[in-house]
């Protein structure tokens, strides 16, 4: 199948100037778009989505596709899409993927049959034959909060190395050693990538993470209660859980109350993705707070450079944490990474 790419090299012309003409911006000298469309034509490009591009007339419709609706993280970044969009003069249709390929794909294929200009993706699986489809076939398209690597589609995420970092710093200045975490899925950029911090930090402080103290979850809450458990059944459970997001997280604390267990005198917990939520547990729980609403915000901006004709570009923003009483503190401090 014929990428963007090929249409370029075909009409002799940029890839950034196919996708202007391709969505009618008036920018294209009118040489450039009759070889553009030429090209479309001889290689047969996406007949489906070249029809909805060269479309004269825009809906101001942009796709949402988020990975778990149920997580107040995802809820809250959408919202700020949402918000954005409608300030910029855009609406938003949203699509639940539940943490499921199939489901995400569905969502996607619809989406794009509605005419949306644009389209805003937390991908469930970075494995989906049909985001390469969508990425190559030059329809508007960003990743936010996870991304798919090897697409050239711009990225609006949070950083949380240095976050995680602090953490671990945070920990063992309080005397704990034995930390333990509950990964996210590894067909996720972000599952991969706040285990590969939380094991650097472990090494920056000389501190072992044994295969016995990395425990697979799946966001969801079932899984943090189900790895919680295993950690726990240990001969030497860890002294500390650290979850890769707040339903994990609360599953965690699921399970150290099933067992009788006091956090932190017994066991504590921490958490990536703050949510209000956090601070009406008992203890309230120290977790990596992202940006949300501004990634929500940059992510809008970047889709809606891309479907205007502009250059987008990729933004990653900084997350920090904030310390609360869920792993022996004594006071409640936030503490940022700026």
């Amino acid at each position: 199948m014929a990428s963007i790419k090929d249409v370029a090299a075909q009409a002799g012309v940029s890839v950034a100037t196919v996708s202007r003409v391709l969505n009618s911006h008036p920018s294209v000298s009118p040489d450039a778009r009759g070889r553009v469309l030429a090209a479309v034509e001889v290689l047969g490009y996406r007949p489906n989505a070249v029809a909805r591009s060269l479309r004269t007339d825009q809906t101001r419709t942009l796709g949402l596709v988020i990975s778990d609706v149920l997580n107040p993280y995802f809820t809250a970044l959408a919202r700020s899409v949402e918000e954005e969009a409608r300030g910029l003069g855009y609406s938003v249709i949203i699509g639940n993927a539940d943490e499921r390929p199939e489901q995400q794909d569905h969502h996607v294929r619809t989406l794009l049959d509605r005419r949306i200009d644009g389209l805003l993706l937390s991908p469930a699986d970075g494995d989906s034959p049909l985001l390469t489809d969508v990425a190559r076939s030059g329809t508007p398209m960003v990743f936010v909060d996870r991304w798919v690597p090897g697409l050239d589609v711009p990225v609006v995420r949070a950083d949380g190395h240095r976050a995680v970092q602090d953490l671990v710093a945070h920990l063992h200045a309080l005397g704990h050693r034995r930390l333990a975490i509950i990964a996210g899925p590894a067909a996720t950029t972000t599952g991969n990538e706040r285990v590969e911090a939380f094991r650097d930090a472990m090494r920056a402080h000389g501190l072992a993470l044994p295969d016995a103290y990395i425990g697979q979850g799946d966001f969801q809450a079932d899984s943090g209660r189900r790895v919680t458990e295993q950690f726990l059944a240990l001969p030497e459970p860890p002294e500390i859980v650290f979850a890769a997001d707040n339903l994990m997280a609360l599953g965690a604390l699921d399970a150290v109350r099933a067992r009788g267990l006091r956090v932190p005198e017994d066991i504590g917990i921490a958490a990536f993705d703050d949510i209000p939520w956090f601070v009406h547990t008992a203890p309230p729980i120290t977790a990596v707070a992202q940006p949300t609403g501004d990634l929500g915000r940059a992510a809008v901006r970047a889709l809606i450079d891309i479907v205007e004709g502009r250059a987008p570009q990729s933004v990653t923003l900084p997350a920090r944490l904030v310390v609360r009483s869920s792993c022996g503190e004594d006071t409640v401090t936030p503490r940022s990474t700026a």
